[in-house]
């Protein structure tokens, strides 16, 4: 990493080595997941298998065909409030499995 200036402060630094490393998408993966976790709450969490985002789109896999119909009723909120938590728009479309 290229030192730029000497008062470079840590988050610009951890920033930019982020930025060099190309590390933003895995990064990005793991906050939505814990996001995801924070949002849903327990119940929700007990019956999801797997959270993955590709590109804009965010997978989520549960173990209750019940549960997954009544979380497709509210699929636009849940997407607003996870960009939310993570600051971001990150996340276009939300596909329940």
């Amino acid at each position: 990493m290229k030192r730029h200036n000497e008062n470079m402060s840590l988050s610009d630094a951890l920033k930019e080595f982020v930025d060099t490393n190309r590390l933003q998408d895995g990064l990005d993966k793991i906050n939505v997941q814990e996001a995801w976790t924070q949002l849903m709450g327990n119940g929700v969490n007990s019956y999801t298998t797997s959270v993955l985002l590709k590109k804009d789109t965010l997978y989520v896999k549960l173990s209750s065909s019940v549960l997954r119909e009544e979380l497709s009723y509210g699929k636009e909120k849940i997407v607003n409030l996870l960009n939310e938590a993570l600051g971001k728009p990150l996340i276009k479309t939300l596909i329940l499995n």
